[in-house]
């Protein structure tokens, strides 16, 4: 069974439509089919679907701006979440862009209230600059160079 990251196409976008977050992560992202939306827009940004042995589970989007890389939306569907996939995938993600993108930081934004999604950030190496992003949302950098 397939493990990893995949581009969205007509054969996935439905199950990567069904995906959902948990009551508590409300207001921290955004549905899929409004990013989904976003990435049509704006063709600089690139969504993903995650796979867990077949089974989508999850769904990012990065984007390439002004010469910066951001790890702009990341989540695991509610059903998925609490089994260490979280982890798995933002290494997984962050190893895709770094091979993507060699010697670039990578970026990403937080609401300073979702303290979940920093404290496995700053496992993996994000810390806080001193800005906010447009959504007044704290600026998170991971430095090129790799894991």
């Amino acid at each position: 069974m397939f493990t990893g990251i995949r581009a969205i196409t007509d054969s996935n976008i439905k199950e990567v439509l069904d995906l959902k977050i948990s009551e508590q992560q409300h207001g921290f992202i955004e549905p899929v089919s409004l990013c989904l939306a976003d990435a049509e827009k704006d063709t600089r940004y690139i969504p993903l679907a995650l796979y867990e042995k077949g089974e989508i589970i999850g769904f990012s989007m990065y984007g390439k701006f002004d010469e910066q890389i951001w790890l702009d939306r990341y989540l695991i569907d509610e059903r998925y979440q609490g089994k260490g996939l979280g982890s798995y995938f933002l290494r997984a993600l962050v190893e895709y862009l770094l091979e993507s993108y060699p010697k670039q930081a990578i970026y990403l934004s937080v609401f300073e209230q979702n303290k979940v999604a920093i404290q496995l950030y700053q496992k993996f190496g994000f810390s806080f600059t001193e800005e906010l992003d447009e959504n007044g949302e704290k600026i998170m950098i991971y430095p090129s160079g790799g894991l």
